[in-house]
């Protein structure tokens, strides 16, 4: 990857399409006496790149340095951090059942919290005249009101932070001429999807204070717009990681197996499998799936409980059907454990670098690691 984006300088100076960019510098002498002289130069004509450079009027040379690759990868490494972070608080977020406390959304204003008594008794007010309070808290008192608060208020300030992460430290770099052509696009796209994710959660939010007159179930966020939130951070995440890691690790030329490429595609298809799980749990915490049975390997007295197709049409269990909601999160969960396994096993038998051996077995403990604390969850 580092080879595409930043070709090496001299290669750079030495292609034919700077050559024919720049103009000739005149011919060297021939004599041997003026052999280290050169021919005065023509208006027009540059000696060297910087002369060019300074020419045209930018001063330096477009191509970034590799101090500069490496200040570009560990800046978009700790921006991959600190949304994993944000993924984790909006779980904690989710568990404590605080998203619904912050009625509204105010880019600056919420920023900054009731600090009197009186405050707190007008944000309890506003927030006791959504679904939320009117029907699961309708006796909640200030002092628990305040909990909730401040864990959804937590989660919105670490979310501006992450912007700002992203945001002020990628125009500094620009300006600097740090970013390659190619990663200005990258930069660009991250950027937009912060934006957009910040966006994107208050329409979920938004779903869970709808008033619904018809229904009396416990008021919560739409379990489609929760899987698109969930869904838009995790590739803002592995795409900020992806692109940290091309910038900060060498490149390792490995022969173009048939067994390397096939255990590549069987790892993208592993990476695909595990994202769809992952989206499917948002499903599940989106309808409180989880809570309808707490068994495995069955689900209450059967493998395949009988109300898998309660709902019509066939298509909307999928997504709606508690059952079949949980139902398909434990078949792709153990299909993803089952595929990483035999995604290492694979890489045993390949001769790989050992920074690849160690992230296959990274992988296997991070897999087993999780199902190990979904059971405890059931049991």
């Amino acid at each position: 990857m580092q080879r595409l984006l930043f070709p090496p300088l001299k290669a750079f100076v030495g292609g034919p399409c700077l050559r024919l960019l720049l103009p000739r510098a005149a011919p060297r002498a021939q004599c041997g006496c003026s052999c280290g002289i050169r021919r005065p130069l023509r208006p027009g004509q540059y000696s060297t790149i910087s002369e060019a450079a300074l020419q045209s009027g930018r001063g330096t040379v477009s191509l970034p340095s590799k101090a500069a690759e490496r200040v570009v990868g560990q800046w978009l490494l700790v921006c991959s951090g600190t949304v994993a972070g944000a993924v984790i608080l909006g779980g904690v977020t989710r568990l404590t059942e605080s998203g619904l406390s912050m009625v509204d959304w105010h880019l600056i204003k919420e920023m900054k919290p009731p600090t009197s008594q009186e405050e707190w008794e007008a944000e309890f007010q506003r927030y006791q005249q959504f679904p939320e309070f009117k029907i699961l808290n309708h006796e909640m008192t200030l002092a628990e009101f305040k909990f909730i608060w401040y864990m959804e208020y937590s989660h919105r300030m670490w979310g501006r932070l992450v912007g700002l992460a992203y945001i002020l430290p990628a125009a500094y770099f620009w300006r600097k001429g740090w970013l390659s052509r190619g990663m200005k696009g990258r930069v660009l796209a991250l950027c937009g999807l912060v934006c957009f994710q910040g966006l994107l959660g208050w329409y979920m939010v938004k779903s869970g204070l709808e008033e619904k007159p018809d229904s009396h179930d416990i008021p919560r966020v739409s379990q489609y717009r929760l899987a698109a939130h969930l869904g838009s951070a995790l590739v803002l995440y592995c795409a900020s990681l992806w692109t940290s890691l091309s910038l900060l690790l060498p490149q390792h030329k490995l022969p173009e197996t048939r067994q390397l490429l096939w255990l590549r595609r069987f790892a993208h298809g592993t990476a695909g499998l595990v994202f769809l799980t992952a989206l499917s749990g948002a499903f599940v915490a989106g309808l409180d799936a989880g809570l309808v049975y707490n068994s495995f390997p069955k689900m209450g007295e059967s493998w395949i409980p009988e109300d898998l197709f309660a709902f019509s049409p066939i298509l909307r269990n999928v997504f709606e059907n508690p059952t079949m909601v949980q139902f398909d999160h434990r078949i792709l969960g153990i299909t993803s454990v089952t595929a990483i396994t035999a995604l290492y096993f694979l890489s045993r038998r390949i001769p790989l670098p050992r920074r690849t051996k160690m992230a296959a077995v990274t992988l296997l403990a991070l897999a087993y690691t999780q199902g190990s604390v979904l059971l405890n969850f059931i049991f």
